[in-house]
């Protein structure tokens, strides 16, 4: 029997959505042992209402750091994810009784890359299908295999020598499966439209350090309008922010107090709607900068605006392919007369969304994470 690891050990569950329907299906294999490796108590009770019946099949086991280095995680999280490469520090020869772990963040290549020849097979699952340079990072290449949501993923990893022909397999975004993309909850009173605005924590890349209380304060002017404000889940984690990429440190700003009880107005600055993609459904509007959320909302196509507060020359660029979904703007004050009219926006945008979509995302009749489960499957019965 082949043992494989599903390895939660991010800060914030939001990546949970992209690996527990895989761990869930991959279960059910008779050849096939499962383990979920969880770091917090937050990520596994996702995992675990995520995997359903098959929670009873899986293994789960708590992975900690070396209790000296818990005493100073509290002051060094702010600055890097120390936690994280503690905590895979601390269980090294845990890691080496696997077969595969699967992932959804790179940092858990340090196992392979202490393990050595120890080293289980390293399986990776983005968690998202955006068009940043995150999706073709030199250090992928250190991945035994990828399963990604569709064909751009293969492209840019092939472009960038990230993949090889023979270590990828397309198996759609197993995020969807269980939920209905063409539900529409209900969060206000009124049946105004909604608009959800969710930009990224990147202090360069992102537009809410210094356009995102003029963003609330335009809705506060207008009532005819319900604003969803739920920023990446990370961006309320930290109060300050930095880009090794970019050399840039932000700091997080305080919702003003006039903002906060506004009826038209829902804050969210990380609760589990922010992430299983409640708000997503919601909105009528999609207004961000950089978060591959933007493919979750596009799963029904609907108008999206995008807020650039950064020098960049996008409209070749591969990095800001999802920027064609919908206008770009550089101002809040160019905002409001694309909210009068977001409907035609919609329609403007449709036949884009929809390719840009597809090529994004495979969607079939069969569920993202069975595919997924037997891609793991046919990989690690052939090691």
């Amino acid at each position: 029997m082949k043992r494989v690891a599903f390895l939660y050990n991010h800060d914030a569950p939001h990546q949970v959505a992209h690996l527990a329907g895989t761990m869930s299906a991959l279960a059910s294999d008779p050849g096939v042992e499962v383990t979920a490796l969880v770091a917090r108590p937050a990520a596994e009770a996702v995992a675990r209402r995520l995997s359903g019946p098959s929670e009873a099949r899986i293994q789960w086991q708590h992975i900690e750091m070396h209790p000296v280095a818990a005493r100073f995680a509290p002051l060094l999280d702010r600055l890097f994810p120390f936690s994280r490469l503690m905590t895979l520090r601390a269980n090294m020869d845990l890691f080496a009784r696997y077969d595969a772990i699967v992932s959804s963040e790179r940092t858990c290549l340090r196992i392979k890359h202490q393990l050595g020849a120890r080293s289980p097979q390293m399986i990776y699952v983005p968690h998202g299908s955006g068009d940043r340079n995150v999706a073709h990072h030199p250090a992928l290449r250190d991945f035994d295999l990828h399963l990604v949501s569709g064909q751009k993923l293969v492209d840019v990893g092939l472009e960038f020598g990230i993949i090889r022909p023979d270590n990828w397999r397309i198996t759609g975004y197993s995020k969807f499966d269980g939920v209905d993309l063409d539900a529409r909850p209900k969060l206000f009173a009124n049946d105004n439209p909604v608009i959800l605005y969710n930009p990224h924590f990147d202090p360069h890349l992102s537009s809410v350090y210094a356009q995102g209380e003029d963003v609330l304060d335009l809705f506060a002017r207008r009532p005819d309008f319900n604003l969803i404000f739920a920023p990446h889940v990370m961006y309320g984690r930290k109060r300050w922010h930095f880009s090794l990429e970019f050399k840039t440190l932000n700091r997080r700003w305080d919702v003003p107090e006039r903002l906060e009880s506004l009826p038209n107005i829902l804050i969210d600055l990380g609760s589990q709607k922010s992430i299983d993609m409640t708000y997503t459904r919601a909105a009528d509007v999609y207004l961000g900068d950089v978060s591959s959320q933007v493919y979750e909302f596009l799963a029904r196509p609907r108008a999206t605006i995008f807020l650039k507060s950064h020098d960049v020359a996008w409209r070749d660029h591969p990095d800001y392919q999802f920027w064609h979904n919908g206008p770009v703007i550089d101002h809040v004050r160019d905002l409001e007369p694309l909210l009068d009219r977001w409907q035609a926006v919609a329609a403007d945008y449709r036949a884009t969304q929809q390719r840009l979509f597809a090529y994004t995302v495979d969607m079939t009749a069969e569920p993202a994470s069975v595919r997924g489960a037997r891609a793991i499957a046919d990989y690690v019965g052939a090691l």
